[in-house]
């Protein structure tokens, strides 16, 4: 992507000297900028049309229980976000050269692994703004993803592509949390009986854990906002506070959206509304809720999810190919990403996959890719400290993300058959 990383905010003749007022204030604007921009792409790739599928697809089968679902995947986020930004901002490296320094030949194991995992999402991701432009206009389901991915191919090739890329997802991640919270107003859900679930589920589902955990931060979710930090120059022990921050903060707003989009479901089933969970169940959560006005409203989230996620999908997953080719950086990277996104629509177009099925099981593949790339970070922490610098890298982190890969790990391995059954379902 086209950002700070390839070239500077503003050439030399433009800008006033940066120890000037205005130098000073233009750069702290534009930092700002790229924190709120790497928080938000990784919290709108976290909350995209899978995760709300998903939602409303467990929250129909398992009701208030699957509130303890949300919960695990908001600890494992913690868990994960805050070794992965660290680690990757501490080297100022990408995961996969950060990988091959640590074990060689494992960096490209997980960049193939990410980019497979980032297409099968894409596709799902491109199903989903089709459906969100069915539901807001009434289109074909195939022309919306194709409008969509012709919006994301135009912010790509943009001349300030990572600026535009920053200012879009902000602006949608704060319309897409207003208008849901509208809608969970309007469900008028059981709330202390999702409270207590939320700890003490009257029943736990490892596949479905796997499928939201793997759809919230696995795959190339995991790395979105900390790529983005090192293309907006965010790297360094210097920068470790900011990025802290960042991480706990977007986990913070990916968090209380996800539980806010399953009380506005929650709220409906419990009606005893039942949801259709092999056609469109998340539209038809916020049409009981809220009428046609409700239809409108989940057309509009569910593709600000979307295009969000396919924004977040292309241009994590080519994030990953320079380790291949140094020659992917720059208006070059942008150019792979704009393929990347032509690639995933051609393939929608062309398979026969029902899109609520197919936005429920990329989330279960990404959920097996996630314990891989978990574990490669945690062998880097725990044998290959040297790697990350002088600074003492907190124990206490290595402890919790280690716990973390032995969850996923099991879980993952519990929930391969059923996810892979989702296809034929």
């Amino acid at each position: 992507m086209s950002d700070t990383s390839h070239e500077p905010a503003t050439t030399p003749a433009e800008a006033p000297p940066e120890t000037s007022p205005a130098g000073v204030g233009r750069f702290a604007s534009a930092r700002r900028r790229s924190l709120l921009g790497a928080l938000f792409l990784m919290a709108t790739s976290a909350i995209g049309p899978g995760f709300i599928t998903q939602t409303a697809t467990f929250t129909q089968q398992l009701g208030a229980a699957f509130a303890f679902g949300i919960l695990a995947s908001i600890l494992l986020d913690l868990a994960v976000q805050m070794n992965v930004w660290r680690m990757i901002t501490l080297t100022g490296k990408r995961a996969s050269v950060l990988a091959n320094d640590a074990l060689p030949g494992s960096g490209y194991v997980l960049a193939v692994l990410i980019v497979f995992g980032g297409l099968i999402f894409n596709i799902g991701n491109t199903a989903g703004a089709g459906l969100g432009l069915n539901a807001l206009f009434g289109l074909d389901p195939r022309i919306g993803g194709a409008i969509s991915a012709v919006i994301a191919i135009a912010i790509f090739l943009a001349k300030r592509a990572g600026a535009v890329v920053d200012r879009v997802v902000i602006v949608a991640g704060v319309v897409m949390i207003v208008l849901t919270v509208i809608i969970a107003i309007l469900s008028d859900p059981p709330v202390g009986d999702a409270i207590r679930q939320t700890v003490l589920p009257d029943t736990v589902d490892f596949a479905t854990i796997t499928t939201i955990v793997g759809g919230t931060v696995g795959g190339y979710i995991t790395y979105a906002g900390a790529h983005k930090l090192l293309d907006s120059g965010t790297a360094g022990p210097e920068h470790i506070a900011e990025v802290n921050r960042a991480a706990v903060n977007g986990i913070l707003v990916t968090g209380i959206m996800r539980y806010v989009l399953f009380l506005a479901i929650l709220g409906v089933v419990a009606s005893g509304v039942v949801l259709d969970v092999a056609g469109n169940p998340a539209a038809d959560a916020f049409s009981a809720a809220a009428g046609e006005t409700g239809l409108r409203i989940f057309g509009a989230v569910f593709w600000i999810a979307a295009i969000t996620s396919v924004i977040g999908s292309a241009y994590t997953s080519v994030s990953f190919l320079p380790v291949f080719s140094a020659r992917i950086t720059g208006r070059a990277a942008d150019l792979w990403t704009v393929g990347f996104i032509v690639v995933s629509l051609v393939i929608y177009l062309a398979i026969g996959t029902a899109p609520a099925t197919l936005l429920v099981f990329v989330g279960g593949v990404n959920g097996l890719i996630l314990p891989i790339g978990l574990t490669l970070f945690m062998y880097i922490g725990w044998f290959r400290g040297s790697l990350l610098g002088s600074l003492r890298y907190p124990r206490w982190l290595l402890v919790v993300g280690t716990l973390a890969a032995v969850v996923t790990w099991y879980m993952a391995v519990n929930a391969v058959g059923p996810i892979f059954d989702l296809l034929s379902a």
